[in-house]
């Protein structure tokens, strides 16, 4: 009797996970998108006040905006946001978030890497360390870590897609999924409302601290089997465009609205390695960009009221040279610009400087030219975390680490 009774708690230890029903339903959620390749975010925003972005890239450059007031047509010409930037024409879909005061761009952002090689620089970047430090799990994992884990459930860290992410290694709960129809209780003979009836009767009657999170676990995978059984429709006009990109982040929208205690979201969009004909307002790099906008766009315009806890985070592993290469294209880089959209975020700007684009002066000893680096990308991981996400343990995440102040994510008024 004692084994058996050891053996069914250990099939629960299995099964069950911690949280908090009531506090399921309020979860600031983080969305961390990843631009794998090395985005040239120079020609997503586009410093076009300064005469050597032209020079530089005569080929690839984006037109500048036209003057103001001027009834110009011309669907190549960059958009402007203020004397100094203008978007890429196809990160109109963003510009409205941008005008409200949601969407905020950090320039000069990188990291101590100099190898300029992408997996080097993405391993980095998803472990949150410095350049030779080995630090153990990402920082998103780190982070979920530092947090009550009695308040997480197996839904807290999601990733789209087929593998976990390393920024999510060490995570105490973690799932990876394409959509949340492969999420189901496995049961014999697909007869999982049988075992779930089961396991509810059986968590009924337990007195031990095991009932209650397994509770909380089929409270857990009622609400997926709900919103599996009933027809996604986004809401408020979004379209999402029909790209996996797009259809990721509709289906964080849907576990979002879903109140299943989602906190943080990875979402990957590749392609971003633009060595050969990279194009300008149109071509290789363009596409990539449109897909980013429009996915984005949609999933702000669903969210509705919901994205008052949501913050949604632009990251790639490095930036590109500032000059075009032979093959009409750009090579590996150093500095980058980071995207963010939120209520939390101090939108509308570009938050620090540009650093000069002269090929003379942008040569860095460092490592391969590219732009001079302003913001170590911890700082803006940082700030993310502890303003928009309330982490109180930011030395368990980034130990022995200072943050820059940036500025991208308002202060807390409480």
């Amino acid at each position: 009797m004692t084994e058996h009774k050891h053996s069914r708690r250990d099939f629960l230890s299995r099964l069950a996970f911690s949280g908090d029903i009531a506090e399921m339903h309020n979860h600031k959620t983080l969305v961390c998108i990843f631009l794998r390749g090395g985005a040239d975010t120079l020609n997503m925003f586009i410093p076009y006040g300064d005469d050597d972005y032209y020079k530089l890239r005569p080929n690839i450059a984006i037109k500048a905006p036209a003057p103001e007031g001027s009834k110009s047509a011309d669907a190549e010409r960059a958009i402007r946001l203020d004397d100094t930037y203008a978007l890429h024409p196809m990160l109109a879909p963003l510009l409205p978030i941008y005008r409200d005061g949601r969407m905020g761009i950090v320039q000069a952002v990188g990291m101590d890497n100099t190898s300029g090689s992408h997996f080097s620089c993405q391993d980095q970047m998803e472990h949150g360390e410095s350049c030779g430090r080995s630090l153990g799990g990402g920082w998103l994992g780190r982070h979920l870590a530092s947090r009550s884990v009695e308040k997480q459930t197996p839904l807290s860290a999601v990733a789209i897609g087929t593998s976990l992410p390393e920024a999510l290694r060490g995570a105490p709960a973690a799932s990876v999924l394409s959509t949340i129809d492969d999420l189901k209780l496995q049961a014999p003979a697909g007869d999982a409302a049988t075992v779930a009836r089961a396991l509810a009767k059986l968590y009924a009657t337990e007195l031990d601290l095991l009932a209650t999170p397994g509770r909380i676990t089929l409270d857990l995978l009622s609400r997926v089997e709900k919103m599996q059984n009933t027809p996604y429709k986004a809401a408020h006009g979004a379209v999402y465009p029909d790209n996996s990109f797009a259809q990721g982040l509709r289906e964080v929208a849907r576990l979002i609205k879903g109140k299943v205690g989602l906190e943080v979201a990875s979402v990957d969009l590749g392609g971003w390695d633009t060595h050969f004909f990279q194009g300008a307002a149109t071509g290789l790099q363009a596409g990539n960009i449109e897909q980013l906008a429009k996915g984005l766009s949609a999933f702000d315009t669903d969210l509705g009221a919901a994205r008052a806890g949501v913050t949604t985070l632009v990251i790639t592993e490095f930036g590109r040279r500032s000059y075009e290469n032979s093959s009409m294209g750009t090579d590996h880089g150093r500095g980058f610009a980071i995207l963010a959209i939120g209520d939390r975020i101090n939108g509308g700007q570009v938050h620090g400087k540009l650093p000069p684009l002269s090929r003379g002066q942008e040569i860095d000893i460092l490592g391969p030219s590219g732009l001079q680096i302003a913001f170590d990308y911890r700082s803006i991981l940082s700030e993310v975390l502890v303003r928009a996400l309330d982490n109180r343990h930011l030395d368990l995440v980034f130990p022995d680490f200072k943050a820059q102040e940036i500025g991208l994510v308002k202060r807390s008024v409480a």
